[in-house]
């Protein structure tokens, strides 16, 4: 294999080496929702969930799931000249329905050319084995991607978040993944208020003991409308730096197995909805931000960069 110049195995490669060529997602808002929104656990979702539920902004909820996929999966043919892709249930908590109506709605996404996979993102709370068995029994034949929204390992943190589910949850939620042919994804967000340097860091060596295949890794913004926000607005508190950030990340990285894909190294949000950190829209500053931080300590004790080259 050819040696990799990142020294993290990037998501596109791992889509490349699996599937032969480039695959693209194509995000759909199926109109779930979430325990943490309805009153079943909280009413309006964590500090810094936004009315969109993270879905993507050029997302068209108006339509129908299949039309969605049909346009997203033109999109990226028209855009990258993708023949294949995965359809990625995205907004909101992707499994939070009964499983009768569950495997109605994941059904309208099958029959269409090019569909290598499914991502299904949702709370490590709103996950069981007879979903589970929804997933397999509908997308049998399909990789499936399992991404279970956790942050962090620190139980204050997640209630100062106000997420409404604990560790013992996700801990839950990967035991009874691992019962199934499907991969196991996580999102973690740093520069999370109260958290130093090593907190976050306990959360990775966590992540990387309990086993996982792929991760998305953010930093901490505010959005308009969130009550992130309006905390953020009353008493202004410290957010991590593109410099601390590129540190973190890095020291994060060097924390995970070598076989862990690494799905996202930064977030993305739209300019015109985005509070702080601004820096966070140059995402290509940054990311080559972290490149150049392991070039210049690759000979650090410890280092993977070698190992990271040749995944």
């Amino acid at each position: 294999m050819t040696p990799s110049p990142f020294p993290y195995r990037r998501f596109s490669d791992y889509l490349k080496e699996t599937f032969g060529e480039k695959v693209y997602r194509v995000p759909v808002d199926a109109g779930f929702s979430c325990p943490n929104r309805d009153g079943t656990k909280g009413i309006g979702g964590c500090i810094y969930c936004d009315s969109r539920g993270s879905a993507a902004p050029f997302i068209q909820r108006s339509l129908a799931i299949r039309d969605q996929i049909a346009d997203g999966a033109a999109r990226v043919a028209r855009r990258y000249k993708a023949r294949k892709f995965i359809v990625y249930f995205q907004a909101f908590s992707n499994t939070y329905e009964r499983p009768e109506i569950l495997e109605k709605i994941y059904a309208q996404a099958l029959g269409f050319e090019g569909m290598v996979g499914v991502a299904i993102a949702t709370r490590p709370d709103c996950i069981d084995r007879e979903r589970l068995e929804v997933i397999h029994k509908v997308f049998r034949g399909l990789t499936v991607w399992m991404e279970y929204g956790l942050q962090t390992t620190h139980e204050r943190t997640l209630a100062w978040m106000q997420r409404g589910h604990g560790l013992g949850d996700f801990t839950r939620a990967v035991e009874m993944t691992r019962e199934f042919p499907f991969r196991v994804g996580v999102h973690i967000i740093l520069g999370l208020p109260g958290e130093t340097r090593e907190m976050t860091l306990e959360t990775v060596r966590f992540l990387a003991k309990v086993g996982i295949d792929d991760i998305k890794i953010h930093m901490l913004h505010v959005l308009k409308g969130t009550r992130l926000a309006r905390l953020y607005e009353k008493t202004p508190f410290e957010l991590l730096s593109m410099e601390a950030y590129i540190s973190l990340v890095c020291d994060a990285l060097e924390l995970l197995p070598p076989s862990v894909v690494i799905q996202r190294l930064t977030g993305d949000a739209p300019a015109e909805n985005l509070v702080a950190p601004t820096w966070i829209l140059k995402k290509g500053k940054t990311l080559n931000g972290i490149i150049k931080e392991f070039h210049r300590h690759g000979t650090r004790q410890g280092s993977r960069w070698e190992e990271r080259g040749n995944p």
